[in-house]
């Protein structure tokens, strides 16, 4: 028992006892912590303004932080945009799992899908999109993969599983109607088809997914579309 103490002592005074070790991870989380703060920080700014038209000195006004430290964080303002990217698609991952393996059918996942698309792009400046493919290439092109695997991997699935309950028409190709929508979403993004000072950003995205929804169902997918609608307007 005695012998069980003194090593237990022993791995507290080797991991935290040693006082570089101590200050190392004070250092590490401390760093961790801030970089999450400048990445939230810089969503905001992001979203409400576009990435262009952000500056590092904007950021770092906007959070009260020295420059310093944020280059301290982050070598350049394409950096955080890359890391933002990163987690935002690891954060769309899980919301669209959760939303697929809650879903009640086809219909019911689409319209979650439209609600949760409805929260983000509430919140999105509609140059967002068209800086990213300009400006940041790196970035841009995580979420052409992310698009072109995750999205339309779930998409596909998503329709095969409407054609088994009924909801989707069984003359429907799964493989080719995903990429149709696929291709969709991209083009509600670009400007130069829907310019924002004509078109809102939102009521593209829910108008070309109501429309594709509805080109695919069946009389008892449609039935069941308008039954979601009439609960969605009385909401």
């Amino acid at each position: 028992m005695l012998e069980n103490t003194k090593k237990s002592e022993n791995n507290f005074n080797g991991n935290f006892g040693n006082v570089k070790s101590f200050h190392s991870f004070a250092r590490f989380f401390k760093n961790r912590m801030t970089k999450e703060r400048i990445i939230k920080g810089s969503e905001e700014l992001f979203f409400k303004y576009g990435i262009k038209s952000v500056t590092m000195d904007d950021i770092a006004k906007h959070l009260g932080m020295s420059k310093k430290t944020i280059y301290t964080c982050f070598k350049e303002k394409d950096e955080v945009v890359n890391m933002l990217m990163d987690l935002s698609i690891e954060e769309d991952k899980k919301q669209f799992r959760t939303i697929s393996e809650g879903a009640q059918n086809v219909v019911d996942e689409v319209f979650k899908m439209m609600q949760c698309l409805s929260s983000i792009i509430g919140k999105l400046n509609p140059n967002v999109f068209y800086d990213l493919q300009k400006y940041h290439h790196t970035a841009w092109n995580k979420f052409v993969k992310f698009k072109s695997d995750f999205i339309l991997h779930m998409v596909e699935e998503s329709i095969s599983k409407g054609i088994k309950q009924g909801y989707v028409r069984s003359d429907v190709n799964p493989k080719i109607l995903a990429r149709l929508r696929v291709e969709e979403i991209e083009m509600g993004f670009n400007p130069k088809i829907f310019p924002p000072d004509k078109f809102k950003l939102l009521e593209v995205q829910l108008g070309l997914m109501e429309h594709f929804l509805y080109g695919i169902c069946t009389l008892k997918g449609h039935k069941l579309i308008n039954k979601y609608k009439q609960i969605n307007e009385e909401e």
